[in-house]
């Protein structure tokens, strides 16, 4: 183990040897052994760094902000109004018709592109015509392989 390794190592899980892979805990412990003023140093930075981390504490929230927490979350309201009440209930019902029609006109668009122009037989072909027989820029559909 390098003593880069070893500093990529305490910077990811701490001067505390339990904390490393087992794979690697071996070999960084050996590098520890030796005193190599690089790791020694490493192994300072990671430890000051767990023990600012471990002194810090959060104070358990008070009995008026859970209460706001309960009360603000849609199950906890006790006076929750009717779906049909509330303002906006019917914007998710008028996306989902908005995105089945958009379906719908996409589907025609392509069925309208796929047939001929006319609808009849002798009509003009289709955008997705691909037997080389007439393009749709003409009627035009002369043999021209003889030439």
């Amino acid at each position: 183990m390098t003593p880069e390794r070893f500093r990529h190592l305490t910077d990811a899980y701490g001067a505390i040897p339990e904390h490393w892979p087992e794979a690697e805990r071996a070999e960084a412990q050996a590098l520890v052994a030796q005193r190599d003023p690089e790791t020694l140093a490493a192994l300072a930075d990671a430890s000051s760094l767990d023990m600012l981390l471990s002194a810090h504490g959060v104070a358990a929230p008070g009995n008026d902000l859970i209460r706001r927490i309960v009360e603000s979350s849609p199950a906890g309201s006790s006076t929750r109004k009717p779906v049909w009440k509330k303002p906006n209930w019917w914007l998710s019902g008028a996306g989902f018709v908005g995105v089945g029609v958009a379906g719908i006109a996409a589907g025609v668009l392509v069925i309208s592109l796929a047939t001929s122009f006319s609808g009849a037989a002798g009509g003009q072909p289709s955008f997705f015509d691909q037997t080389g027989e007439s393009t749709v820029f003409s009627s035009n559909t002369s043999d021209w392989s003889d030439q």
